[in-house]
């Protein structure tokens, strides 16, 4: 049964994989047998990502692209098709947030979070799925977030972009299923990243989520990798268009 989550022979570009989630995801992958594409913008982190990762003795590239620019995208993906190898699972991690009252949110940094949390979504998974599409088989991961369903005063921009990655994995789903490919989407509740750590570091805040959530704690973001080699692997090949919560329970009480 073990052979359901083997990933060795296949390779795996994860956006937004320097630190936090993303790290996270792409180290798991790896463990289960994967060889990982690292991204992200700043190529000397990348390489210090990636150092990590090959020190554990795991196969490791690394594409340094704005995941926002559609020709630096098209760019990246064929580079790394044509002298890596093939993509066959993505997980497209990378985001970013704000946090503002929603009378005082600056339209710059409503674009912001448009284009980090959403177009590239859809940009660096169109560019993926057409070689994808052409194999007959792939496996695409989008990262969504509690705040798909559920929202908070101070991120009512970032809650709208979650919303939509959840509904954009539904409509890859329609899309291209047909044709070999299964894309499906992890909604991590409140994890303990450097996005939150502002969040982690405010006692009233890490009491009110301690309380809030089932679970009684916050995450920790190695309690993503089994789902994400779940969704990566054989063991997903009828999930397609879902959104996986793991949350602690907290989309689930009031």
């Amino acid at each position: 049964m073990n052979s359901l989550f083997d990933l060795k022979g296949r390779r795996a570009l994860v956006t937004g994989s320097t630190q936090g989630i993303g790290y996270a995801m792409a180290k798991g992958l790896a463990e289960h047998g994967a060889s990982i594409v690292l991204n992200g913008r700043d190529p000397e982190r990348l390489e210090e990502a990636g150092a990590r990762l090959r020190d554990l003795g795991h196969d490791v590239s690394t594409a340094a692209f704005d995941v926002t620019d559609a020709a630096a995208v098209a760019t990246a993906v064929a580079r790394t098709e044509d002298d890596v190898g093939p993509i066959d699972i993505l997980v497209n991690n990378a985001g970013m947030q704000f946090r503002t009252p929603l009378e005082d949110f600056p339209v710059s940094k409503w674009e912001q979070l448009l284009a980090t949390n959403i177009t590239s979504v859809f940009l660096v998974g169109q560019a993926v799925a057409r070689h994808m599409i052409k194999r007959g088989k792939g496996k695409i991961i989008n990262i969504a977030s509690v705040q798909s369903e559920l929202a908070r005063p101070g991120i009512a921009p970032y809650t709208a972009t979650k919303g939509a990655v959840k509904n954009l994995t539904r409509g890859m789903c329609a899309d291209w299923a047909k044709h070999g490919l299964q894309i499906n989407a992890i909604a991590p509740g409140y994890f303990k990243t450097p996005l939150n750590q502002a969040l982690v570091d405010n006692a009233d805040f890490s009491h009110w989520l301690e309380q809030r959530t089932p679970a009684a704690r916050w995450g920790e973001v190695d309690e993503l990798i089994g789902a994400a080699v779940f969704l990566a692997s054989d063991a997903s090949s009828f999930v397609n268009g879902h959104t996986l919560y793991v949350d602690g329970g907290i989309s689930t009480s009031l």
